[in-house]
């Protein structure tokens, strides 16, 4: 009897994460680059403790997707019609395209959210749906997506914004019973550049100086760097990933402005358009 099949058993006793645990001892050591001391997640991009704990994410907690679309709050009122994105819910072949792309469909989930367009989330729910039977977590999705249609028929957006987080963090919860924590990271990634492209683009089109403060991030997009190279060597051969790194990496100067300083409207412009263009690696890909 195999010890995952034995986890499957345990199961409903010892929840997600004791099961995580099981698979984490039968899994080969981390090396020293991939351990969470090398790659610390800025404390403030961390979600709801009780929901983690729930999910069982515990060490191989990646950034929540809901605290980094949170930082849209203060970038003032979001325009849908200007900030959607064509996609369909066609899964490509890629898993890390896959991964990567479930991630800008929950930011996208948010941006619906904050802008309370309730006939936007169906088709965003199902796209996901399909996304996550593609990574092996379509249970889980499918739990969770009667409860976003049923809350955006409601209106009720309060609810809906914590079911997303529970989505991202079940799907985490499962690629780490899987032993595939590098999807859970992947997932991360493609909702924080989704948002970043949104919070660009948003402050580009009605700039503030004060609004700016919310996108000179750089330990953010540290965190991210040194996610991709804890992957698995096999994982970074992965073309897109590659362009990505470096993409990370040329954006970095950009994010690195004295604490407290605003970006003027040509900086605000210089990394919409960065940020979209690695958006971008990810989401023609989806549709192609």
């Amino acid at each position: 009897m195999t010890r995952r099949f034995i986890a499957r058993l345990l199961l409903p006793v010892l929840g997600a994460a004791g099961i995580a645990v099981l698979n984490a001892q039968d899994a080969a050591p981390a090396s020293p680059e991939r351990t969470p001391e090398k790659n610390p997640i800025p404390e403030d991009v961390v979600g709801d403790e009780h929901v983690r704990e729930e999910y069982g994410v515990n060490q191989f907690t990646t950034p929540s997707i809901r605290k980094l679309f949170d930082m849209l709050n203060n970038v003032g009122k979001l325009r849908f019609d200007d900030l959607k994105r064509p996609f369909t819910d066609k899964t490509p072949a890629d898993r890390v395209i896959v991964a990567m792309g479930l991630g800008t469909l929950i930011a996208d989930g948010f941006l619906i959210v904050q802008c309370e367009r309730v006939e936007e989330m169906e088709a965003v729910g199902r796209a996901m749906i399909k996304y996550g039977k593609a990574l092996g977590a379509g249970n889980r999705m499918n739990k969770h997506t009667g409860s976003l249609f049923e809350y955006s028929l409601k209106g009720n957006w309060k609810d809906l914004r914590v079911e997303l987080a529970k989505t991202q963090a079940d799907v985490e919860a499962e690629m780490v019973m899987l032993r595939d924590v590098d999807i859970a990271h992947l997932i991360s990634l493609g909702g924080w550049l989704r948002a970043l492209e949104i919070a660009t683009k948003s402050i580009s089109d009605n700039y503030a100086e004060e609004k700016t403060r919310q996108l000179t991030r750089r330990d953010i997009a540290e965190y991210y760097m040194m996610s991709l190279d804890s992957l698995h060597p096999s994982i970074m051969k992965n073309p897109a990933l590659q362009e990505l790194r470096k993409g990370l990496e040329s954006m970095l100067p950009l994010l690195d402005v004295p604490e407290g300083k605003a970006l003027t409207l040509e900086e605000v412009k210089t990394l919409h358009k960065k940020a979209s263009t690695l958006c971008h690696i990810i989401t023609d890909k989806m549709n192609g």
